[in-house]
């Protein structure tokens, strides 16, 4: 069991927080035990031949498949702005006697890897080689797809943030996950693997949404940080492949909206702003805007601002349209007559 015990002073600092630095090891962790989850599977195929310029034995090593995560990883995020830069220069200066204790709680009850007591052995170039590593890793792994992890992490947190609004803290909290639940002034997560009790002490709580963190919790008590919940966001069936649908000339969804607001409603399966459709779809913006206002005044597209970016996407109506508009499976044709 994980108890986080919280004050009111707690509930007032929890804020959300993206974590690139979360979005590598998890996804490291998920190759390393080799099970690649369904969900990421057309993720690992674009990824796979990029990974044989990357020293995969030395993160192997630092991300071992157990059910430990060293606790650097899950630090130095702040808020929706954290840059993996930032979060890898914090690695690389972190305290010796913190490394060798998270990476040797890593390996607990079985033999470290080679390559991690090589690291332990260089002392302080040890966390900066590390990060240099986890800066190749991301470099091929995440930052290409970075725009379309991001438009998912924007849409659970405004997601959040309305079901917060309208059922306070409890609401907010308790659709993420099935293991955990509100008790006793408490957040209490119901793993057997893990037996701790931490008082948050006012410092209060990050909320970091991480795709491949799906489908566990992850808690982190970093040496620099405030406590951190990581959680799998909505929206992740939307993530890969991540491009749109073609439009051919019997298309039903063009056929009722036309085939320039037909192909925003596809895209808008994730958060877009109007530059970003107007891009991808190869409209001018003002005809995009144009389309976006119609679609919104039917109540097919919702908005909302983060920071200076107005956001866009569809709406569950809209969501239900295009779904029943995609083209049956002929499941007779791969039958033998």
């Amino acid at each position: 069991m994980i108890r986080l015990r919280m004050s009111a002073t707690d509930l007032e600092r929890m804020r959300f927080a993206y974590s690139p630095l979360v979005e590598v090891a998890e996804s490291l962790y998920m190759i390393n035990a080799g099970r690649i989850n369904l969900m990421h599977r057309a993720w690992f195929e674009m990824t796979r031949d990029g990974l044989r310029h990357v020293d995969m034995a030395l993160l192997r090593a630092a991300v071992p498949p157990r059910s430990y995560l060293a606790s650097f990883f899950l630090s130095g995020a702040a808020d929706a702005a954290t840059s993996i830069e930032q979060q890898l220069q914090l690695l690389a200066l972190c305290p010796l006697d913190v490394f060798r204790a998270e990476l040797e709680t890593a390996w607990r009850g079985e033999t470290m890897a080679p390559p991690a007591q090589q690291l332990l052995a260089e002392g302080a170039a040890g966390p900066r080689r590390l990060a240099d590593a986890l800066w190749q890793y991301w470099s091929v792994a995440i930052e290409p797809h970075w725009g379309q992890i991001r438009a998912v992490l924007d849409g659970d947190v405004a997601y959040r943030a309305t079901r917060l609004a309208k059922g306070g803290i409890e609401v907010l909290l308790t659709d993420r996950h099935p293991e955990l639940e509100l008790a006793d002034h408490a957040i209490q997560i119901a793993n057997p693997r893990h037996s701790i009790d931490h008082d948050l002490q006012g410092i209060g709580l990050l909320l970091i949404p991480s795709v491949f963190a799906w489908p566990y919790l992850v808690v982190g008590t970093g040496f620099a940080d405030p406590p951190s919940l990581t959680y799998g966001p909505r929206g992740i069936g939307e993530l890969w492949p991540t491009a749109t649908s073609r439009l051919t000339d019997d298309d039903a969804l063009g056929a009722l909206f036309g085939r320039s607001r037909a192909a925003i409603l596809i895209s808008l399966g994730l958060p877009r702003t109007t530059t970003e459709l107007s891009r991808e779809l190869g409209q001018s913006a003002p005809a995009v805007s144009a389309h976006l206002s119609t679609l919104r005044r039917n109540g097919l597209v919702t908005s909302w601002r983060n920071g200076r970016r107005v956001l866009y996407q569809r709406t569950p109506l809209a969501t239900s349209v295009v779904a029943a508009s995609a083209p049956a499976l002929d499941l007779a044709s791969d039958n033998p007559a």
